[in-house]
């Protein structure tokens, strides 16, 4: 064998789905159909957790739908844009959805969210949580 990759007969060939899956992402990860995912960071500072997420060609007024339950973020976008050329016409369109668990002790009811350049930046503070240190007295028989 001259470094190729053997198969067997009737075996589907291995590069068609992996380029597959770099379009389409790892199959089984994707449980609703039409449901895309959003590219998020994350990150911890000065007592506020942000989330920011990358969601360009959206109105966020009408297009952006955030909630909160059970410590759980959820960020639900949609999207719909056409773009023509001369010679060619693209849509792009899709539902989009993350889910993120928020930090413990995170203040849901404060949350506060932006929109600028593309960009959806989500705030929420989480208090210092002042761990204390508690003697437990052990008892004898």
């Amino acid at each position: 064998m001259s470094g190729m990759i053997e198969r067997l007969p009737g075996w589907p060939p291995v590069l068609p789905d992996l380029f597959g899956w770099i379009e389409t992402g790892v199959p089984g990860l994707h449980g609703v159909p039409g449901l895309h995912g959003i590219r998020v960071e994350e990150a911890l500072t000065d007592n506020t957790y942000v989330l920011r997420a990358e969601l360009p060609g959206i109105d966020p007024s009408k297009d952006v739908e955030l909630t909160i339950t059970e410590g759980m973020l959820t960020l639900r976008a949609e999207r719909a844009t056409e773009t023509t050329a001369k010679h060619h016409t693209e849509f792009r369109y899709g539902t989009f959805a993350r889910s993120v668990r928020l930090p413990a002790g995170a203040r849901g009811d404060d949350a506060t969210a932006d929109y600028k350049d593309g960009v959806l930046t989500v705030k929420i503070p989480v208090p210092e949580v002042k761990a204390g240190t508690r003697t437990i007295p052990v008892r004898t028989g």
